[in-house]
């Protein structure tokens, strides 16, 4: 084991099994150190500046937390993508959404769909990934879901407390069903 070895493990093993060059950078590895971990296999290259560990548990929302981990620093999980990871309605799995107050040069995989919010951050974290509330995301999936599925992700974020009473009746009133 090298000195970086409890460093890099500590980090990624809190994230989904993550960790970006930025994260190495800020705990002191550098970014040839990382790429020393992945020639040994120790760490996979899954991104620009994100690397996985190589050996570890998946976790049911490790499609989400790399999504969002590739957007970059202040990039969250929105609209119809919050409402799939807590399972509250059926969603479109093809795609993920996540929003960025950043501008994104990167290239990223089709599945994932960029929406550019400036000046806008995440609301919160569901499971430790960066998250648009879910009232919000409600809001923000209408127009591309049916108004049925979300006003049952509504009734069932309100069951789950992701929702108070007030959320829950407000969004009924804007979606014009019962939350």
């Amino acid at each position: 084991m090298t000195k970086y070895d409890d460093i890099i493990y500590e980090i990624a093993a809190d994230n989904f099994g993550l960790i970006t060059s930025a994260e190495a950078h800020e705990a002191g590895v550098s970014n040839k150190e990382l790429v020393q971990y992945a020639r040994r296999g120790r760490i996979e290259r899954v991104g620009q500046g994100v690397y996985r560990l190589v050996q570890r548990i998946p976790e049911p929302n490790d499609a989400y937390a790399l999504a969002v981990a590739l957007v970059g620093p202040g990039a969250y999980l929105y609209g119809e993508a919050v409402l799939g990871m807590l399972g509250l309605c059926p969603t479109n799995p093809a795609y993920l959404h996540v929003a960025t107050p950043n501008r994104v040069r990167r290239s990223l995989p089709d599945y994932i769909r960029v929406v550019r919010t400036p000046g806008v951050g995440a609301g919160t974290a569901y499971d430790g990934v960066p998250c648009q509330r879910v009232a919000d995301a409600i809001r923000a999936a209408k127009g591309h879901m049916l108004l049925d599925r979300l006003a049952a992700a509504a009734r069932r974020g309100r069951e789950e407390g992701y929702i108070t009473r007030t959320e829950g009746d407000a969004l009924s009133a804007e979606l014009g069903t019962e939350a």
